[in-house]
């Protein structure tokens, strides 16, 4: 027979949900290109490089 899982109580989880709320701040890592900071593995804004090839013509 199934088993029926142990009472949490509220102080437990409401800490719990407490975490999800938050809002981390964005990984930045400099351009390979041009130095800017951006996003891990997208394109680079101000260049319109990845990984040190040019993908968009930005002017």
């Amino acid at each position: 027979m199934a088993v029926p899982k142990g009472r949490v109580s509220k102080s437990k989880r409401d800490k719990r949900k407490a975490q999800s709320w938050k809002i981390a701040t964005p990984t930045l890592v400099p351009c390979s290109k041009c130095g800017e900071l951006m996003m891990p593995h997208r394109v680079c804004k101000s260049c319109g490089s990845y990984n040190k090839k040019v993908i968009l013509d930005v002017e």
